[in-house]
């Protein structure tokens, strides 16, 4: 299985913003430059997150972006189920003729059910947590960037 791109970024950032000292704002300009998307893309992916609860944004001049909840409370399944469509194969009986007798939908069913219930294994708090190379590599983008 393979996640969207805006499913991808859209977890990023929020590593991104976990990896932050907590309530600490930063712009989305700045996770755009750290990760070489189109803000634009980042924009949209921003706006998701945040009206699932994932990201506070603040507008104006002491605006920008946040976590929106603790790292503890954000589960990757949810945020996985909230991002992704999660429909592997079109199984409509207008795009495939033999939808009444197939059991592949049903196999894959449970394959994303299981994939799922994996990444609600994990919250952002144990991607980010103690990850002292993440902290390095996203540091030394941070220093980079306000040069």
């Amino acid at each position: 299985m393979q996640l969207t791109s805006f499913t991808d970024y859209g977890l990023r950032a929020l590593i991104y913003l976990a990896s932050l000292p907590e309530g600490q704002m930063t712009s989305i300009t700045e996770v755009t430059d750290t990760y070489g998307v189109s803000r634009n893309h980042m924009v949209k992916i921003i706006n998701q997150l945040s009206r699932a609860g994932y990201i506070a944004a603040m507008r104006g001049k002491n605006g920008g972006i946040r976590l929106g909840r603790p790292a503890e409370e954000i589960v990757i399944g949810q945020v996985v189920r909230d991002m992704e469509p999660l429909q592997l194969v079109n199984c409509h009986s207008d795009f495939c003729h033999i939808t009444s007798a197939c059991r592949l939908k049903k196999a894959l069913h449970d394959a994303v059910q299981s994939f799922l219930r994996e990444l609600d294994n994990y919250t952002l708090a144990d991607l980010v947590e103690d990850n002292h190379p993440l902290y390095k590599i996203l540091l030394t983008d941070r220093v980079s960037l306000s040069s």
